[in-house]
């Protein structure tokens, strides 16, 4: 499993000046967001824990973004002083790791691929390096990267008008120790002088997917994007029993107790018309999952044994009342870094792990707090923000699909 990625964020976005002056080309505005924003999420996605930011053209910029956005995102920052290349950038970013297999991106680029999949494929060949190939007919911007058995690449092919091949999508996944121990120049291309230069003598492989790709560095990609990437319109007339429903508790099912947790099931009130609101939203969806954090028993206020309780004595009186909660996860960790704690998305991953039929695209995650809504797009799902005395947020959001005044309102979207 990869777990870091670095993403290569230091272009100068000559072709797009035009459209975007004055800023890195990562942090061209798509659809009311930086784009880096939705190469950071597709990594979150896909349960990488530990992102490494290469950066060099205006990185103050870069940097201030994601001070204000991502204060849980656990991550690091390499500045090149001078350009150094792709290849360059690369190693030295390759300081800030650990493990022996990275995830490379393009800050540019969003190659929404299966990193698993791909994972699997460069560990059973022993690869050095393994590239994820997107099928691509009619391009000219591009070269084709040729393979042969078990995916071994064979040829990389110079750029030229092709009827029909698979390009090199600017992701990777690099053996660490076996790259930084080779013998290359400070300033090169990871393309073309290791690559290319190597190919012939070390294992590279390729995995063709054919998922979603954009590459923003020229204008016409750059307008096509902003429709691409903006999420559509959630449509309640299309949600039925293939949809996955999740849950956050405090101010969404039972009263927040604000400024402090709920301590036992005396303290645990549930908000008015929850229970029937479940009952109603549990024949629409064919999941309804609860994702709560509970830094409570991380702070040592209470233990897991009455929180327990509190959750039994929870799914007992929805399930009285005709409703279900199919299963629960809680994060009691203090540490905003946590992978398990919202808004990183550890606990939807869980649960998809568990349930391989939960599609995110097909899922809604429903909250009272910008954490809940964060958590939800990371994973990417469907928004809905339930008001609360914790909300904090007035106004319209980005990312917020819907807005209720509660649980039930929100239910009563769906006709019984």
């Amino acid at each position: 499993m990869i777990k870091e990625a670095i993403i290569l964020a230091g272009g100068l976005g000559t072709r797009l000046k035009d459209a975007v002056p004055d800023k890195p080309k990562s942090m061209a505005p798509v659809a009311g967001l930086p784009f880096l924003t939705y190469v950071i999420r597709h990594l979150l996605s896909q349960g990488i824990r530990h992102i490494v930011f290469s950066l060099g053209y205006k990185h103050e910029m870069i940097e201030e973004f994601l001070k204000e956005n991502y204060s849980y995102l656990n991550y690091s920052i390499v500045v090149e002083k001078s350009p150094l290349g792709t290849g360059g950038a690369i190693r030295l970013a390759l300081g800030k790791t650990s493990d022996r297999d990275i995830l490379i991106v393009n800050g540019d680029t969003l190659f929404k691929i299966d990193v698993d999949d791909l994972c699997d494929h460069h560990v059973e060949n022993q690869s050095d390096c393994t590239l994820a190939l997107k099928p691509m007919m009619g391009f000219d911007r591009y070269g084709a990267v040729e393979i042969g058995d078990h995916g071994r690449i064979t040829k990389f092919k110079e750029k030229k008008l092709t009827k029909s091949g698979n390009i090199n999508g600017g992701v990777y996944i690099l053996n660490r120790n076996h790259f930084i121990n080779r013998k290359l120049p400070n300033v090169f291309s990871f393309e073309k002088d290791f690559l290319e230069m190597f190919l012939e003598v070390t294992p590279f492989h390729g995995v063709i997917q054919d998922k979603y790709f954009v590459d923003i560095g020229i204008p016409q990609d750059f307008e096509k994007v902003q429709i691409e990437l903006a999420y559509p319109v959630l449509d309640y007339g299309r949600i039925d029993q293939s949809w996955t429903l999740f849950l956050d508790r405090d101010g969404v099912i039972n009263v927040n107790k604000d400024e402090s947790y709920v301590f036992n099931m005396d303290e645990f009130q549930f908000i008015p018309g929850v229970k029937e609101a479940i009952a109603r939203l549990s024949k629409v969806f064919g999941k309804i999952i609860i994702v709560t954090n509970q830094r409570g028993i991380g702070k040592g206020l209470m233990d897991e044994l009455t929180l327990n309780d509190i959750h039994q004595h929870m799914i007992d009186e929805l399930q009285n009342a005709g409703g279900r909660i199919d299963d629960l996860y809680y994060c009691t960790a203090v540490d905003d870094l946590h992978f398990e704690r919202k808004p990183n998305p550890g606990m939807l991953l869980e649960a998809a792990h568990m349930y391989p039929e939960i599609d995110f695209a097909k899922s809604i995650m429903v909250g009272d707090k910008i954490s809940d809504i964060q958590l939800g797009r990371n994973a990417g799902t469907y928004t809905i923000l339930i008001h609360s005395s914790q909300t904090g947020i007035s106004g319209q959001h980005p990312d917020v699909d819907g807005s209720f005044a509660s649980l039930d309102d929100f239910a009563r979207q769906f006709s019984d």
